[in-house]
């Protein structure tokens, strides 16, 4: 394995009670200075997988390698060049958030300046604030000024964005982006496709333990076959039935299926499809009862994937 690599894992397993197989043999390359991505449902997987990156978690069998180094032989170094954001994080509520940084601060040995990184994470107006009293969005983006403190080159940002609102989201984003400009490596779990999509270089999609798929968030919508999504319903009529034939036949339809009640089509010219569909639907005699139209996304990959979509986890 190459220390080029950020990350290097092959055929890595994770059984417990030598029973249940959480993790099913994965192999990931990460280059330094990516955004990489890991999405799937709960029970996927990833959650396993990361924890085994993170040096939480003992494979069952497998092979890890982190910035040239592993676990077995250079854990020490390893703890001082890597940040974790768990998707909860339990900090002393009877500390402030300044207190906070400063007490991770003094976990390494070349940290970064604590009022810095508060300012990143807007927080400075919080420093003289017990962690009790801050909100869930705070205590949030303190969880990330805590992995950010060490000032790491391989960071983990496990679900960092649940629980902001809009604007602290992307104020995170800015974030995420300025450490990656930096050179930094991050390793990315979301339930928000438009986050994924937006920071991610590339991403793998889990289920079952393995991985489904894995390339940037362009080439994967591009697997589709249609950068833009029709969704339509008719009322009246089973929808897996003559709709969805129908939908099929049309001209520039690359691929049909059913989501939320409506039938959604993969097109890469709308303009040419809908007007035959809905010449289509008046010569059957139904009634329209939705039509719309969108950009293809992560998230229609996913739900042609695994059959549901990630938020509903």
């Amino acid at each position: 394995m190459s220390s080029s690599w950020a990350i290097c894992c092959r055929g890595l397993r994770k059984t417990y009670d030598g029973k249940l197989e959480a993790v099913r043999g994965i192999d990931l390359e990460i280059p330094r200075g990516e955004c990489f991505g890991l999405l799937g449902p709960n029970g996927a997987g990833k959650t396993t997988t990361i924890e085994m990156l993170e040096g939480l978690l003992e494979p069952t069998s497998g092979s890890i390698e982190l910035l040239g180094r592993t676990w077995r032989d250079g854990a020490r170094a390893l703890r001082e060049l890597i940040g974790i954001s768990l998707q909860e994080t339990r900090l002393s509520e009877k500390l402030t958030a300044g207190e906070t940084v400063r007490l991770f601060a003094s976990f390494y040995r070349h940290p970064r300046p604590w009022r810095d990184v508060l300012g990143d994470l807007s927080l400075t107006e919080k420093a003289d604030a017990w962690v009790g009293k801050l909100s869930g969005g705070q205590r949030q983006r303190l969880a990330v000024a805590c992995a950010l403190v060490g000032n790491p080159e391989l960071l983990f940002l496990d679900e960092p964005t649940t629980g902001l609102d809009p604007q602290s989201r992307r104020q995170l984003w800015e974030v995420v982006t300025h450490f990656q400009r930096q050179g930094g490596t991050i390793v990315l779990t979301t339930h928000y496709m438009e986050e994924a999509e937006k920071l991610c270089d590339r991403v793998a999609i889990v289920d079952r333990g393995r991985i489904m798929v894995m390339g940037s968030p362009a080439e994967l919508i591009q697997q589709l076959g249609g950068h833009h999504v029709v969704e339509f319903a008719v009322t009246g009529v089973a929808l897996d039935g003559e709709p969805q034939a129908l939908a099929a036949q049309l001209a520039g339809v690359q691929n049909v299926r059913q989501e939320d009640g409506f039938i959604a089509l993969n097109v890469d010219e709308p303009h040419r499809v809908i007007p035959e569909l809905l010449a289509g639907v008046e010569r059957h005699g139904w009634q329209l009862a939705h039509l719309s139209t969108r950009q293809a996304s992560l998230e229609d990959v996913f739900v042609q994937l695994t059959g549901r979509h990630l938020r509903e986890e």
